[in-house]
């Protein structure tokens, strides 16, 4: 077994699965507020960017770290810096 990791795919997996739970941010937010087309649109840009990330690690376990890494950050901030719904 070896821990070969590639600075440029570690980043890559790492905005990946931020950019990946910032869209399930806005998937949620969508879905809670019943709002069919974004929702579904949320959806399919949440999967084409988590596909990115899992095609990634899976050839080496490593960048799962990275993932974890990368998807704390993207729901931190979008929680920190998106748009609050009206009440």
């Amino acid at each position: 077994m070896t821990l070969d990791i590639h600075p440029l795919t570690a980043a890559a997996v790492v905005l990946a699965t931020a950019a990946t739970d910032a869209v399930y941010v806005q998937f949620t937010s969508a879905v809670v507020s019943r709002r069919r087309v974004p929702a579904a649109t949320w959806s399919s840009v949440w999967y084409l960017l988590s596909s990115y990330a899992v095609i990634s690690y899976t050839e080496n376990w490593v960048y799962v770290l990275f993932a974890a890494i990368g998807s704390w950050i993207g729901a931190f901030i979008s929680l920190s810096f998106g748009k609050r719904p009206l009440p």
